[in-house]
């Protein structure tokens, strides 16, 4: 079975803006990797990582949540594969739990909560003996975040590496699990 990546990333991107074309290029290099992706299955930077993946022949999960957003038309047409979760709690868990790494792009306040899930399963999971997935956070605001947060709170961070660029992300998945 693939190894698959949860992306996280703003909803909001457009096509043609810088943080649409990172996901595009960080959806193309982990199917080029031989990775699965898997998103929130929706627009923005979840449609950029799933095209560039498909366009790449990788299989693209979206996990959607069709009662807590329906006035969206839909998960965007480039998955293979969708999954309806029934609360943002459980799309965040069936993408954090049902891959191996998470990789969190640019975004607001819904990829920040992605990131602190993971960041967290990837902190408590030392306490029951588990290896912890690899996190992935890249550029800004994490640039920023990831420290304060580790200095105010008195957490690790260094289980949530932080980069500049998907090139980056994507060579640590690489590193980490092949």
């Amino acid at each position: 079975m693939d190894r698959t990546i949860a992306v996280f990333g703003a909803s909001g991107s457009k096509p043609g803006d810088a943080h649409y074309d990172e996901g595009v290029a960080c959806g193309t290099l982990l199917a080029q990797n031989g990775f699965a992706v898997a998103t929130g299955g929706y627009g923005g930077t979840m449609e950029a990582v799933s095209l560039g993946a498909r366009q790449a022949g990788g299989r693209v999960i979206g996990v959607t949540a069709p009662t807590v957003f329906p006035h969206r038309s839909g998960p965007n047409s480039h998955l293979t594969d969708e999954i309806p979760a029934g609360s943002l709690i459980d799309r965040i868990a069936t993408l954090t739990d049902d891959s191996d790494g998470v990789i969190a792009l640019h975004g607001s306040l819904g990829t920040a909560a992605e990131l602190m899930v993971a960041w967290n399963l990837a902190f408590v999971a030392r306490f029951s003996n588990d290896t912890p997935k690899p996190v992935v956070a890249v550029g800004s605001p994490w640039r920023d975040l990831v420290p304060h947060l580790e200095t105010e709170l008195a957490t690790d961070a260094g289980v949530v590496d932080v980069v500049d660029s998907v090139v980056e992300a994507v060579a640590i998945m690489v590193d980490r699990l092949t």
